[in-house]
């Protein structure tokens, strides 16, 4: 991401005695003294900003810095506007799940990937529940089954303490073109 510097250096507060300096039409004026460049600024009613502190010399533009200033924060808004913030949302089960509960469980799930959210299944054992690992295998196997076409499994299933649990990210529509072009091809050759 663009983000413009937190410190930058203009005018007074430039601390190299020689810097390399551009002009505002962006042509190069050659290295000269700090407080000529800083003449030369002033005659143009601009700053001296420094843009390459690390460089030997320093370089400095002679330009308006509050519209560069500006120009910098409106990039950064426009980057930050595009860009997609994908959330872990948790669904909690357990074993003996109702399949009404099951049916809006898988609900909730397939509306968080399709606003393009990662979803976390954790599947809980209370008591004696835990010796039934295998029921909440199957439980999670049908789950992911039933969400394949929205989502695919990033983490397998792990069991950690009482918590069985699997990740499923939305399915990308990289991976959903490739399944689509290799079913046509399969079709194909039929």
């Amino acid at each position: 991401m663009v983000s413009i510097q937190k410190y930058i250096r203009i005018n007074e507060y430039i601390r190299s005695p020689e810097v390399r300096v551009i002009g505002p039409n962006a042509e190069q004026l050659g290295v000269v003294l700090i407080r000529r460049a800083l003449e030369l600024a002033h005659e143009h009613n601009l700053d001296l900003v420094e843009v390459s502190p690390t460089s030997k010399p320093p370089v400095c533009r002679i330009m308006d810095f509050s519209k560069y200033k500006y120009d910098q924060e409106k990039k950064e808004r426009r980057v930050k506007r595009n860009q997609r913030i994908t959330h872990l949302k948790q669904i909690r089960m357990k074993p003996h799940i109702e399949e009404h509960d099951y049916l809006v469980k898988l609900k909730q799930a397939i509306n968080f990937l399709d606003r393009k959210d990662k979803v976390k299944v954790n599947l809980f054992f209370r008591g004696r529940e835990l010796s039934f690992q295998q029921q909440g295998r199957q439980v999670l196997a049908r789950f992911i089954e039933d969400i394949s076409e929205h989502g695919q499994v990033e983490k397998d299933t792990t069991l950690e303490g009482r918590v069985m649990s699997v990740v499923v990210a939305p399915r990308s529509d990289k991976s959903s073109k490739k399944t689509a072009s290799a079913e046509g091809v399969k079709d194909a050759k039929a």
